[in-house]
């Protein structure tokens, strides 16, 4: 249905921005030429009827069921006010204005009474007094004596975008954009206009003061609602950075299944980042013996060519996971990010150890990762001996290992003043691509007490820090990158 006038118009197209603004908030990506479309599908569906635009938009804007969950909670807030208002040509909403203002009034006669005086005593005092009769002449003013709430409203609306209330984050800063909305709508010559009246004991001034309470109460709540609305995505934004960014070692139980999430969407975004594109490539090197052969039935005329091509072995990746108390909690998270990769790492063999170690892959196969990783912890959980543990993972491993091997290390080297087996570790490091070792320790404490980190340091083609959720990303990441 096309609009009347260009200004709700234009209006409405900052209030679409917006909304994409706080989709984005919440974790829907939406591009800029996805924008253009869902401003392509306003403007040819209009903004009569809500629930068809809201489908357009969701066809347009969610592009997974997650998503599409997402965007119906958040269109269901974001225009709970103002969309149909937006509809309406400017005729419809004086005449619903009208009526609404009709229905508002009480059917009770002292009441209807009441209300006629209190325009009679304003529109009085108007007439000796120029400046107030300007004021009431406003269409803020008229909009609150005819108790218009669809103008009213569309007025909230209008210098909601003209200020971007969507910028608000902070319950701080309610107080300042409600002074600014107010200012924006006109409430400065209302505010001026009561101070004049109230030295003269004016009349008029009790049925003022009460217009100026009712829009700066509506003018609140509309504050309050962008509020909560813009800061639901910024806050769990904020959250997620602090989650992400805490020793893993240090969260509550509370927060667990959050980081949970946050590793699978870490793990999708790299996904997504790593994932094989599909190239086309040369069919390799040509094989002159072969083809030349094949020629001489047709009197060396080269109808058929052969080529060579290299086999690849296919890499893989040895993770090896210390679960003892000290530790467990950080194996937990490595075990999922990898495991949450699975389309775009090499084949995985996961191992656990703490006074002696074993194979869990098959764990991996055959249970969802949170409760393998609940057997590994409960099966291999104890007192640290990397002695021992590497010993068995000579036995169980170190043949498989190859040029094409990744062996991770997640442990804090705290053997409990046990032999290292070190030989074993550089045989490892000799026979394998790389080495990574992942400490949750700071660096400062590596090498003291029973900590033998510094001497298998000499064993690492890489060794690092790695106590949070953005550590662990950016570790792996790099990885991805040199199994390309």
């Amino acid at each position: 249905m096309p609009m009347a006038d260009v200004a709700p118009s234009q209006a409405m197209q900052r209030h679409l921005v917006n909304f994409i603004s706080l989709l984005r908030s919440h974790d829907v990506r939406v591009s800029p030429a996805e924008t253009l479309d869902a401003m392509d599908v306003a403007a040819t569906l209009g903004y009569a009827r809500r629930e068809r635009l809201r489908d357009g938009l969701a066809a347009a804007l969610a592009k997974t069921p997650a998503e599409e969950a997402v965007f119906h909670h958040c269109f269901a807030r974001f225009f709970d006010r103002s969309l149909a208002d937006f509809a309406r040509t400017r005729e419809e909403r004086s005449a619903e204005g009208d009526a609404v203002g009709t229905d508002a009034v009480s059917t009770d006669a002292a009441t209807e009474n009441h209300r006629a005086s209190v325009e009679q005593l304003l529109d009085e005092a108007s007439r000796d007094d120029a400046a107030l009769a300007e004021l009431l002449a406003t269409p803020l003013l008229q909009q609150l004596r005819n108790n218009d709430s669809t103008a009213l409203n569309l007025a909230l609306a209008e210098a909601a975008a003209s200020i971007d209330l969507s910028q608000i984050r902070m319950f701080t800063q309610k107080g300042q954009f409600t002074r600014r909305m107010l200012d924006a709508m006109g409430e400065e010559q209302l505010r001026r206009t009561l101070a004049r009246l109230e030295q003269q004991d004016s009349p008029a001034l009790e049925p003022l003061r009460r217009y100026r309470d009712i829009l700066r109460e509506q003018v609140r709540d509309y504050v309050e609602q962008h509020y909560l609305l813009q800061a639901e995505g910024q806050n769990a934004r904020f959250m997620d950075d602090l989650l992400s960014r805490t020793r893993l070692s240090n969260l509550e139980q509370r927060y667990l299944h959050r980081v949970h999430e946050l590793v699978r969407q870490m793990a999708r975004k790299l996904a997504e980042r790593h994932a094989r594109k599909r190239r086309v490539y040369r069919r390799g090197k040509l094989d002159m013996g072969r083809t030349l052969r094949r020629g001489i039935a047709n009197d060396g005329i080269l109808f058929h060519t052969h080529w060579k091509r290299v086999q690849k072995t296919k890499p893989q990746l040895l993770a090896i996971c210390d679960v003892s108390g000290s530790v467990a909690a950080y194996a937990k998270f490595l075990l999922l990010f990898l495991y949450s990769l699975q389309d775009v790492l090499p084949k995985v063999r996961s191992f656990a150890f703490s006074s002696h170690l074993g194979e869990v892959s098959d764990l991996f196969a055959q249970y969802p990762v949170d409760k393998a990783i609940e057997l590994v912890n409960w099966r291999y959980g104890g007192a640290t001996d990397y002695g021992r543990s590497l010993q068995d993972f000579a036995r169980l491993a170190l043949e498989d290992i190859n040029s094409s091997t990744t062996v991770i290390v997640l442990g804090d080297a705290r053997n409990n003043n046990g032999d290292p087996q070190l030989e074993i570790m550089r045989s490892i490091y000799q026979r394998s691509r790389r080495v990574i070792w992942l400490n949750p320790e700071s660096r400062r404490a590596w090498g003291t007490g029973d900590s033998e980190m510094l001497r298998y340091l000499s064993t690492c083609h890489f060794a690092a820090e790695c106590n949070n959720l953005t550590q662990l990303e950016r570790i792996v990441d790099q990885l991805l990158k040199l199994n390309r």
